[in-house]
């Protein structure tokens, strides 16, 4: 790593602690079902990151999008965390509702995560994912798949490590 690199992070690192709010997007799950969710939020907590909310929504890419519009609207969000809806089914329709969202899109966190999955989870089947980041409003907004082995990966692997890095340069 170099050193310009180095700097960067500390930089980013000394920045006020990040607030994320959770979303997961499930025509099945209830909060006491949720589990995906639940792993979110302790494992954002456990990185040192703040929880601002927590909600649950079914699979409707025009309420889904106006929810995280909203989201990426409050003072108190640095960043939004979405589970399910990243399928091939007809009812996963999270990649469409947060895509025009975006000022930028951020191919990275996609790309990484299905290297990752393909070579530490599932193998071939990692081409069926449409996991998605990008910025908007100077928040970063990720989607994720809803498993909890997904949501483990992408958080600890591609996600948390680069979160404060990540929200720095949106904000630049």
């Amino acid at each position: 790593m170099s050193e310009s690199t180095k700097s960067h992070r500390a930089e980013a690192d000394a920045q006020a602690p990040v607030a994320c709010a959770l979303l997961t997007v499930s025509d099945s799950r209830t909060e006491a079902t949720d589990e995906s969710g639940a792993l979110m939020r302790r494992l954002v907590e456990e990185a040192g990151y703040r929880v601002a909310s927590y909600d649950l929504l079914k699979n409707d890419e025009s309420a889904v999008r106006e929810h995280v519009r909203g989201l990426v609207a409050r003072a108190d969000v640095d960043a939004v965390l979405i589970t399910g809806g990243t399928g091939l089914g007809s009812r996963d329709r999270t990649v469409e509702a947060v895509r025009p969202l975006f000022d930028k899109e951020m191919p990275g966190f996609g790309e990484i995560f299905r290297m990752v999955s393909f070579n530490e989870q599932v193998g071939t089947a990692a081409i069926l994912s449409r996991a998605v980041a990008g910025g908007a409003n100077g928040k970063l907004v990720v989607s994720m798949p809803g498993s909890k082995a997904a949501v483990e990966l992408a958080l600890t692997r591609v996600l948390l490590p680069e979160l404060r890095h990540a929200i720095r340069e949106l904000r630049r």
